[in-house]
This record gives C-alpha cells, structure tokens and sequence, in this order.
C-alpha cells in the first residue's frame, strides 16, 4: 500500500498521539520491546504539537487515514558529537529522522521504507549532505530496515533521552550525494 506522505496539520495530532499510544501499549501487552520509551513521557501529543509548530511532523495517510508518522529536522541530540559519522556534515547540511512511528498492525507493509525514502528526497531537495538517525539497540527491525536501504552503522553510544531515560542507541547515517 502507497502511502500519502505530507505535513501533518492540526487535525492530524490526535491520530498521531494515538499511534504512538499504540505502539506503547503493544509493547508493554506483548512484551517485544523495541522503542524503550516511556508512555506519558515521550512521545506524547505535546511531543507531536511542538514538531507541528516546528513545521517537520509529517504523516502517511491511505483512503482518508492516518496510519503513520515521523518528525524530520535538522536537531541532533548531544551525543551526536561522539559518533564518528561518515561524513562531516553539520547544521543544517543533516536531516535527522526522529520518531520514525509505525503502528504494530501496520508493521511489514513497507511504510517505513517509504517514509525513508522521503526522508533521503527530502533531504536532497533541503541541501543536505547526509541522513543521520538512532534508534534503542533492541530495536532489530529498525536497524534491519536502515542497513537495506544503504545506510551504514556508525557505532553506538549512552544516550540520555530528556535527561529522564538512559538507554543505549545505535546510530545510523547516509551520506547524500
């Protein structure tokens, strides 16, 4: 299924709240725990609202529906700075994919390897030089996906997430040409 991907809109918050609920409580229903986030710390709609306002929420919608969602920016976390990524772009010359949202009845249709390649056209139509992301060390299919469509691990490293949450990221980049 071909996903509509555009800039989320204000309607759209409260379906994009939902999904991550979904994905949260999915986890915690079954057990598999591949985001290591925390319901009611992030992400949550105020999470959504601020990546609206910031004009980089964008949705995947088919027949009418929301059905996924990722926040695409130029803002990479601190501990960006001991990963030693492929190239040595900076700034805005980095567009970084942040939660990158897939809801657990939508996994396996190929959404997030659309929302990939938006986000390398994206990417090339801003200037950038490379695509850089993180995703929790236990998430497997991520780190599947990432390394399919040619990017390349760059090594891992403690990150803490909103100074709340420490976890252990892997990290991934591709350098756009």
């Amino acid at each position: 299924m071909e996903l509509n991907i555009r800039k989320a809109i204000a309607k759209d918050i409260d379906m994009v709240a939902e999904i991550y609920d979904r994905i949260l409580d999915n986890e915690e229903r079954t057990g598999k725990v591949y985001t290591n986030w925390k319901k009611g710390l992030y992400p949550t709609k105020n999470d959504a609202l601020a990546a609206l306002d910031a004009g980089t929420l964008y949705v995947g919608e088919a027949e009418g529906k929301v059905l996924a969602c990722v926040n695409l920016n130029h803002i990479q976390p601190p501990e960006y700075s001991k990963i030693r990524w492929s190239n040595d772009a900076e700034g805005n010359e980095v567009l970084v994919i942040h939660t990158l949202c897939i809801p657990p009845e939508c996994a396996g249709k190929g959404f997030g390897r659309q929302f990939v390649e938006f986000s390398e056209k994206l990417a090339k139509e801003q200037g950038c030089r490379a695509v850089r992301l993180d995703t929790y060390e236990g998430n497997a299919p991520a780190a599947s996906l990432y390394t399919k469509m040619g990017f390349t691990f760059v090594g891992s490293e403690d990150f803490n997430f909103q100074n709340v949450i420490m976890e252990r990221l892997i990290c991934f980049d591709k350098v756009i040409e």
